[in-house]
């Protein structure tokens, strides 16, 4: 919170303004999300209509049409952010908007990863074996989640961690200036006090 406050101090904008920036950050980056879903929602679509297709056990059919469905999901909450916008355009609610929208889209990206692991198991499942099929899918869920919640974190505990560091580095400044400055005054007060006792006026 101490970092992100001095992030703020540091761009002196007011709540409106960090607002929009926020929004406008939010929605590039939903533009490159929205991209992913969907071309992995086209090629599951395309699945159905492919000669193989009716050979598919149970099982395979059901891991495809909950991933079609957790596809469809991702886009539906990607998609939010702007419908969400929309609705409430000149109501005065941005900053509740952001809000809103940055939560959604985390949820989007939880359900994309399980779309994907999804998409990774029905794929290596029918092109090779259940088991290889299964880790493929675990793998990719690992990854997703590495990359998307796990490299996150470390990475704000680290900003985290050089903004305390930056901040004992300018208390520690501060006292010994300060400490400087009496001992500058000690030494001008002894040196008044020599003058003085020997009766002669300083040159």
């Amino acid at each position: 919170m101490a970092a992100e406050r001095h992030h703020h101090e540091e761009r002196n904008e007011t709540r409106l303004e960090r607002a929009d920036r926020n929004f406008s950050e939010l929605l590039q980056e939903l533009r490159v999300t929205q991209t992913g879903v969907q071309i992995l929602f086209a090629f599951l679509l395309t699945l159905a209509f492919t000669p193989r297709f009716p050979s598919l056990d149970a099982v395979q059919r059901t891991t495809y049409v909950v991933t079609l469905l957790l596809a469809v999901l991702a886009a539906a909450l990607f998609t939010a952010p702007a419908a969400l916008h929309r609705r409430l355009f000149r109501r005065g609610a941005k900053p509740q908007v952001v809000e809103a929208s940055s939560r959604v889209a985390q949820i989007g990206l939880a359900v994309l990863a399980l779309a994907l692991s999804g998409s990774m198991l029905l794929v290596v499942d029918v092109a090779v074996d259940r088991a290889e099929g299964i880790a493929a899918g675990a793998v990719t869920l690992v990854v997703c989640t590495g990359l998307w919640e796990v490299m996150p974190y470390l990475v704000k505990r680290a900003a985290d961690r050089s903004s305390s560091s930056d901040g004992d580095d300018s208390d520690d400044t501060n006292g010994r200036d300060g400490g400087s400055e009496e001992d500058d005054g000690a030494d001008a007060d002894g040196t008044a006090g020599a003058d003085g006792g020997s009766g002669k006026d300083p040159v």
